[in-house]
């Protein structure tokens, strides 16, 4: 199936000199997933709901100044080739050309719509996210930004002190409150009412109850429940307990499962591509490899590494996050790090996805040794 099908030729837009204020207004007149930034009617980028997240940018900035890049699609590319390079350039909304011009927009929503009924044959726990970032009901708004932003997510699961999920927070009950807010008529300092609503405790905000999936549905059944309820993405929990925090499945999780390829070397995805700056793909996928190779009775069979950029900088280097996720035989295992540029956050990661690699192997081991003297004592 190609993009065709399923790309829109309707869509939101802003011309590169609109001002922050008349973009807010389009959101909340339209609820678009992502609007286009043209410049005299050509392309020029695209802006989503995590700029409406940015407390510093006040009505009279400029669309130019506060869109991002997308990767350009050909209304004739394959639906899985699309769904790989969204990821690799995070976004939810991209253009669709044909030749050089703009032809319509294609989205996350529109393609998982188009290719729910094959997902029925995967389950929820074959492709869910276990390590999850969640934040105390009684944080502040602000904090919760913060995580957000720190850890490139868009939906953080509330939790109450006995670590059971309360409630969900998003960029959208975020993104919509600050539009909201803004079109308040307001006297004196809007910014520092803006710096008093951060410090709102999170559950004056939260969204619940919250919808949930069992870890043994199957992904299609989750991605009903998303579209129907048009959120992004559900908290998992173990069957017949729907307040135990066991992962995260989003639209995102989804749409990886569906670009994952048959290919001789190991499947390695890259989110943020445009931050490698020495390394290249080939180096990343080698070097996961090599990982996998040293543990043959631990079978990989998918990796994702994703890069985040912090505002902070060393001589022109920015601090960069690394994450990298394997898919196992025996579960899922992840490794983090930070480091400047690319190259440095990479390979800290890689370190620290080899130690815990190992130590889920013993582990593992551990468990085995412990059935194995069990069998030995009911023997006796």
């Amino acid at each position: 199936m190609n993009i065709a099908e399923i790309a829109s030729r309707e869509y939101a837009e802003v011309d590169v000199a609109d001002r922050f204020g008349k973009i807010r207004a389009v959101f909340e007149r339209e609820n678009p997933k992502g609007v286009i930034v043209t410049d005299d009617g050509a392309y020029r980028g695209v802006l989503t709901e995590r700029q409406l997240l940015r407390s510093h940018v006040d009505d009279d900035t400029k669309a130019e100044a506060m869109m991002r890049s997308a990767p350009r699609m050909s209304r004739t590319q394959d639906v899985r080739d699309v769904a790989r390079v969204m990821l690799e350039g995070d976004t939810k909304v991209a253009p669709v050309f044909e030749s050089d011009e703009l032809w319509g927009i294609v989205t996350v929503d529109a393609i998982l719509t188009a290719v729910i009924d094959s997902l029925d044959a995967l389950s929820v726990e074959e492709i869910y996210t276990d390590d999850v970032t969640t934040v105390a009901a009684d944080a502040t708004i602000g904090r919760a930004i913060n995580l957000m932003r720190e850890n490139g997510i868009s939906r953080l699961p509330v939790v109450n002190g006995d670590d059971l999920l309360d409630g969900m927070l998003t960029t959208y009950d975020l993104s919509d409150w600050i539009i909201r807010d803004m079109d308040k008529p307001t006297r004196g300092d809007r910014a520092g009412d803006l710096d008093r609503m951060l410090d709102l405790p999170v559950y004056n905000m939260m969204n619940e109850p919250v919808v949930t999936i069992p870890a043994d549905a199957t992904v299609a059944e989750a991605l009903e429940r998303m579209l129907e309820h048009d959120y992004a993405g559900l908290v998992v929990t173990p069957a017949e307990d729907d307040r135990t925090i066991a992962g995260v499945i989003t639209k995102t999780d989804v749409l990886r499962a569906l670009s994952y390829t048959e290919e001789d070397h190991l499947d390695v995805q890259i989110t943020n591509i445009d931050l490698l700056d020495t390394l290249t793909r080939t180096e990343i996928r080698e070097s996961v490899t090599d990982v996998a190779d040293k543990y043959a009775d631990m079978q990989v069979q998918h990796a994702h590494v994703r890069f985040h950029r912090h505002k902070e900088r060393l001589r022109g280097v920015p601090l960069i996050q690394c994450k990298i996720r394997l898919r196992t035989s025996i579960g899922q295992v992840a490794g983090s790090g930070e480091g400047y540029g690319a190259d440095a956050a990479f390979h800290v990661a890689l370190d620290k996805l080899e130690r815990n690699v190992i130590s889920m192997k013993g582990v593992k081991r551990d468990e085995e040794y412990q059935g194995q003297l069990l069998r030995k004592l009911h023997q006796l």
